[in-house]
């Protein structure tokens, strides 16, 4: 479970920005979007939430709030196979001179197997600067290992004698472009692979085009399990008129696939696709009459691909108790589906295991306290510098129940809103008005 993340120098984030999924001091929608207590933990841990929102305008930053997540996971999930003079995927803040040739910094507090663990690490293109990981076994907290490096030379690795394992080793390995997290966990650090494998199992991220919320083979995972039932009740409860989806191999047609390529590049793909086989998904609908009819399920709508396409993250991650992190989760959805996604991580009898949900929208129809606690509710805004701000409704005296918050936040009483008559006015400008 996410406890909160914060970053600092990072696109257009200048200074610290810190996420938070701790519960705040109010009781409202407690039984459900408050996450229970872990049983038999070592020592009591703060209540978490669910589900964060964050509004905000175009530009603000809050999908670059989302792609730090995405960066540190990078950081560490691609650090085994990062070539030596690869660069990292990390940008600094351009909105300064100074803050160009500082580090990217980011802290994350998560929960694996009961324990609270603390991770950090601040890194530019060229090299990771520091790294540090503490855990808190039993509430009091063991730094199991600290790295610093200058110019790109590791200048000190500490290890605490509560971390087991080839340490010398694991120095040996570790590039200055890699992650010494990733790099002891992959040589069978029993200690650290719960911590590596939170990274790579439960956290799963949706920025950009090409992220799995883009594309139905997440959900095809589910037919491969003979478990399409699933995906099918999902759409259904959703309110989608499909009586049956059914999922049909082809083989690949290489000649078709390379007609207009190379020669040298031709054959090559030719060798790598033979016996490869292509998916066609088919939704059957039922007439007025009682019959049948087909569709591929590219003729659906935009909004039916998508509901599709979350269908096995959403089942695998209430199951599994996984973080989803989504950007514009409103994007080809009704607001009624968008509603329908989030309290599926509200119902306890669905989320049993720790599932919680982060996303970015537009939607206003969504901010009411019926549906979040004022602690859930987070605002991005663009300061005077260009860089980013953020900030939780809870920092603001709003009354529990009583007062309208989508109406307070459309009048601007909360920020965290686009400059129109700005750009109204620049748009006459330019036209001679």
């Amino acid at each position: 479970m996410l406890i909160e993340f914060s970053v600092k120098n990072f696109r257009s984030i200048l200074n610290e920005v810190l996420f938070s999924m701790v519960k705040g001091a109010g009781r409202e929608l407690e039984d459900t979007h408050v996450l229970p207590a872990i049983p038999d933990a070592p020592v009591p841990l703060s209540p978490l939430l669910c589900s964060g929102v964050i509004y905000g305008p175009n530009a603000a930053g809050k999908t670059n709030l989302l792609l730090a997540l995405a960066a540190l996971q990078a950081l560490i999930l691609g650090s085994s196979r990062r070539a030596p003079d690869e660069p990292l995927p990390v940008t600094p803040c351009l909105c300064g001179e100074d803050s160009r040739a500082r580090p990217c910094a980011f802290e994350i507090h998560f929960i694996v197997n009961k324990v609270r663990y603390q991770y950090g690490i601040s890194a530019d293109q060229q090299f990771v600067h520091e790294e540090w990981l503490y855990a808190f076994p039993r509430g009091k907290a063991q730094k199991w290992f600290q790295r610093k490096a200058r110019a790109g030379e590791t200048v000190s690795f500490k290890f605490s004698g509560k971390l087991k394992g080839k340490k010398e080793l694991w120095e040996q390995v570790t590039r200055p472009n890699a992650s010494l997290l990733a790099m002891a966990a992959q040589l069978n650090s029993e200690q650290l692979a719960p911590v590596y494998n939170w990274f790579a199992e439960k956290l799963k991220i949706a920025v950009g085009m090409q992220s799995w919320n883009q594309s139905p083979f997440a959900t095809l995972s589910l037919f491969e399990k003979k478990q399409q039932q699933k995906a099918l009740q999902f759409m259904r409860a959703a309110d989608f008129a499909i009586s049956d989806l059914s999922l049909r191999e082809m083989d690949v047609d290489c000649n078709v696939v390379t007609r207009d390529m190379p020669m040298p590049l031709r054959d090559m793909l030719i060798d790598q696709l033979t016996d490869a086989k292509s998916v066609e998904i088919r939704t059957r609908h039922k007439t007025r009459e009682g019959g049948r009819f087909e569709l591929d399920l590219s003729e659906e709508s935009d909004g039916t691909q998508k509901m599709f396409y979350y269908a096995g993250p959403w089942l695998d991650s209430l199951a599994k108790g996984n973080i989803m992190v989504i950007d514009e989760l409103h994007d080809n959805l009704h607001p009624f589906l968008v509603r329908f996604l989030i309290q599926l991580f509200h119902n306890p009898k669905l989320n049993r295991h720790g599932a919680q949900l982060i996303f970015t929208t537009h939607d206003t129809s969504l901010l009411t306290q019926k549906m979040f606690r004022r602690d859930q509710i987070w605002f991005c805004e663009q300061k005077e510098d260009q860089s980013t701000r953020l900030y939780p409704l809870s920092d603001f005296a709003v009354r529990k129940g009583m007062e309208n918050i989508r109406l307070g936040y459309l009048s601007g009483r909360f920020g965290a809103l686009p400059f129109l008559k700005a750009i109204t006015e620049e748009f006459g400008q330019s036209h001679g008005e």
